[in-house]
């Protein structure tokens, strides 16, 4: 298996199935966590030092800081109803706990916090929501945590993909901390596959090829993307879901297109205009 591939796990005794952290990765800024809680269990966590966004995957909960509570939040059963998800800011030196008030599914996604910011309720008329790309190359993509709002490090948004198309397409990277050309961002993938049966294709490499890893990932599946290209492919008859988590060492997402392939961009121009 990939080294770039976490697979779920049964949940552990606090509900967790993913856990990928910087010493797992190999890198420096994002920390990424999913748990399933059942209705009624409780998840406690410190963010010592870091920023937390805890993303409502699917299902409700309350959730509780030092100075703010959430009472019932939450209203999607899955994610494939493209619809907003609820999610909560929690800043570092901050403690968090979270109780499902449905089973529910939760993210949790971390990267190095400096204090700027409170707690903050997100909903779902503060994420931006936009529809990318044409025929085969067409997904929705919803804006948590990104260009609409503000914070330390974080930056989490999520995608669906239709059955047959490619996301994170043309292959573009982030892996270069030169800016206004390039950034640096490290990214995690959190895979949801509809029906779960399925499976995604997802290749990570970089010009030189010292990385080329083309996985197929299964659902709840987690990607790392420490520097490269990494373009993802949903299979006829499987619609793809994921939660991307991105942090480096300044919050700015520039990307940089595959010059292979960046023909593409212009020939997709031209049929949007014809």
């Amino acid at each position: 298996m990939s080294r770039l591939l976490s697979k779920a796990i049964q949940p552990d005794a606090d509900g967790c199935i993913q856990r990928v952290t910087p010493e797992k990765a190999g890198w420096q800024y994002v920390t990424f966590e999913a748990y399933q809680l059942s209705k009624g269990e409780t998840l406690s966590l410190p963010t010592l030092d870091k920023e937390v966004c805890l993303v409502l995957v699917t299902g409700k909960a309350n959730v509780k800081t030092k100075t703010d509570e959430f009472l019932d939040i939450g209203e999607r059963m899955s994610v494939f109803q493209q619809q907003a998800p609820y999610a909560v800011y929690v800043p570092n030196d901050d403690q968090l706990s979270v109780t499902a008030t449905t089973d529910l599914e939760l993210a949790v996604c971390k990267a190095p916090g400096f204090g700027n910011y409170p707690t903050r309720l997100i909903t779902p008329d503060m994420c931006s929501y936009e529809t990318r790309g044409i025929g085969t190359n067409q997904r929705h993509v919803c804006n948590i945590l990104f260009g609409n709002l503000p914070a330390d490090s974080l930056l989490v948004c999520e995608v669906i993909t239709p059955d047959g198309n490619w996301s994170s397409y043309p292959p573009h990277k982030h892996d270069t901390d030169n800016a206004p050309h390039e950034t640096h961002l490290e990214e995690t993938y959190y895979h949801r596959i509809n029906p779960e049966s399925g499976f995604v294709f997802q290749r990570v490499y970089t010009d030189d090829r010292s990385i080329d890893e083309t996985m197929s990932v299964e659902n709840h599946g987690v990607v790392m993307v420490p520097r490269g290209y990494h373009p993802v492919g949903a299979p006829h008859g499987y619609d793809s879901y994921y939660l991307n988590v991105m942090a480096g060492p300044s919050r700015n997402w520039i990307f940089h297109n595959d010059p292979d392939h960046e023909w593409i961009i212009e020939a997709d121009k031209e049929k949007a205009a014809s």
